[in-house]
Parts: structure tokens; C-alpha cells; sequence
């Protein structure tokens, strides 16, 4: 099975800042780009870290409130650091966690659910940025058509195990959702079957409703109905 790879779903036109980009050009990068979070890149284009709006209003948070209608939040000293940061290098989060485009989604779906970002600026094997990977982006894999979804699943699933006794499955594909029905000549197949349905880009869930295949006429099934649900953090 051919996954989608981060170099097909990553964004190529960058908008991105220097280390020594001041904080109001920084906002203003934002505000005309419509974007939340830019990476910063030192001279060799490689990127150092990422600046985002909540690294802005940092700054804004730690002022003193003459009304006293809300508190001073409590600053760490690291915290308190960035808060009086006038460039992207001191402002930024740092270091950057980084992709790379040959990864599936499923690799950059975990990278970020485990450093909890929401991005993931893209480099070559020099560390040289080529674009940038969004959760949107990782999203668009579950608006696949059933109908691609389907093909794959007949063609490199029960095409390639059919050998193995997987040719009487069929699949049918509903928003997302698989579902296998006939029979198998060996059970241990059955979740051997689900779980490669289950890496398929696109699928949303898997459920089965297989019978030996000695037993395809008779009217009770011996496997067990399984579900194995995926999403965008982890697949």
C-alpha cells in the first residue's frame, strides 16, 4: 500500500521570519498572512524554532492590569524570558520540531500528539525548510472517496492475501467506514485482514463479519465483529 507522504499534503510557499525579526513585524506577519504561528529561520534557512500568536500575547499577559478586573498569571522565569523578548529568536519556542517529506501521515500524526504542537515545519536532509505540515493538512486524507478507498482495499489487501485464503472477502466502503464480509479459508486471517484495512489512507473504522470458509453456507458466523478506529493523531 502506497501511503500519502508529508511532502504531498505539506504547504510549499512558507511565510516564515528571521532570528532577528522585531516583535511588531512579527504581528504584522501574521495579521496579512492570516496564519497563527510562523517558523523562524536562522541564515541557512534552517529553521531554529517557531514564533506563534501565543508567544505575542505572552507579552500582553504579563502586563500590569490598572482595572484589576483579572489577575497577573504566574510567569515561570523561562516564561517570564520570552515575555520580554523584542525579537523572533527570543520570543520563538525552541527547538523546532520538524518532519520530514517522506514520512506518512501516520508518523507526523504521532510526532505532534507526543511534542503537543499543532505544526511541523518540513526539511531536507540538510535541515533546510521546504514547507510546512498542518493537522488540517493531515486531515485531508479522511476526505478520500469511498470509492479510491475501496479499490485499494480489493486490489493491495484481499488482492495480495488472497493467496492466503482471503479471496472470498469482499469490502464495502461508507463514509470511510469498512466493512468485509464472506469467508476465509484460516480465521488467524481475519485480523490480519482488519488491520491492513485499517492502515489504508482514509479509512475512518473497520468492522468485519467473516466465516470459515467451509462454513460459507451456513447462516451463523463464527468470527467476531471487530471495529479498529483511526484518527489524525493516532493512526
Amino acid at each position: 500500500m502506497e501511503h500519502r507522504t508529508i511532502g504531498e499534503l505539506m504547504t510549499r510557499k512558507v511565510v516564515s521570519v528571521q532570528l532577528d525579526t522585531p516583535f511588531k513585524d512579527i504581528a504584522q506577519v501574521l495579521a496579512d498572512h492570516a496564519v497563527s504561528a510562523v517558523p523562524v529561520l536562522d541564515a541557512l534557512g534552517r529553521p531554529a524554532g517557531i514564533v506563534s500568536e501565543a508567544d505575542l500575547l505572552r507579552k500582553a499577559a504579563d502586563r500590569s492590569d490598572l482595572s484589576g478586573r483579572t489577575p497577573v498569571p504566574h510567569l515561570e522565569a523561562w516564561e517570564r524570558a520570552r515575555a520580554e523578548g523584542r525579537t523572533a529568536g527570543e520570543l520563538m519556542s525552541a527547538p523546532a520540531v520538524c518532519a520530514h517529506p517522506e514520512w506518512t501521515v501516520v508518523e507526523a500524526a504521532r510526532l505532534m500528539e507526543v511534542q503537543n504542537v499543532k505544526r511541523l515545519p518540513v526539511v531536507d536532509e540538510a535541515d533546510v525548510l521546504l514547507g510546512i505540515v498542518s493537522r488540517s493538512d493531515l486531515l485531508r486524507v479522511f476526505l478520500r472517496k469511498d470509492k479510491a478507498i475501496e479499490d485499494e482495499i480489493t486490489r493491495e489487501v484481499i488482492g495480495r492475501t488472497a493467496r492466503l485464503g482471503a479471496s472470498g472477502v469482499t469490502a464495502e466502503v461508507v463514509r470511510g467506514q469498512v466493512a468485509l464480509h464472506g469467508s476465509v479459508e484460516e480465521p488467524l486471517l481475519v485480523p490480519v485482514l482488519v488491520r491492513m484495512c485499517a492502515g489504508v489512507d482514509g479509512v475512518v473504522a473497520v468492522s468485519e463479519d467473516l466465516r470459515p470458509a467451509m462454513a460459507a453456507g451456513s447462516a451463523g458466523s463464527v468470527g467476531r465483529s471487530s471495529s479498529v478506529g483511526r484518527s489524525s493523531a493516532r493512526a
